[in-house]
C-alpha cells in the first residue's frame, strides 16, 4: 500500500517535470521562430523594421507569459 503511494507520487513528479520541460521547449521554439521570421522580414524590407520589431517583442512577451503560466501549473501539480 505504501509502496503504491510512493510510486504514484513519483510518477506525478515525473509527469510534472516532463510537462514543464515540454512547455519550456515549446516556448523556446516559438520565440526562436518569431525572431528568425522577424529578422528575415527586416532583411527584405528594412524600412518596416520598427513595426516588425514591435510586433516581435509583443508576441515573444505573450508566449513567455503563457509558458510561465504552464510551468507554474506543472510545479503546482508536482507539489499537490
Amino acid at each position: 500500500m505504501f509502496a503504491q503511494l510512493l510510486l504514484d507520487a513519483a510518477l506525478g513528479l515525473m509527469g510534472a517535470g516532463i510537462g514543464a520541460g515540454i512547455v519550456a521547449l515549446g516556448a523556446g521554439l516559438g520565440i526562436g521562430k518569431i525572431g528568425g521570421s522577424a529578422m528575415e522580414s527586416i532583411a527584405r524590407q528594412p524600412e518596416a523594421s520598427g513595426k516588425v520589431q514591435t510586433a516581435m517583442i509583443i508576441s515573444a512577451a505573450l508566449i513567455e507569459g503563457v509558458s510561465l503560466f504552464g510551468v507554474l501549473v506543472c510545479l503546482l501539480i508536482a507539489t499537490a
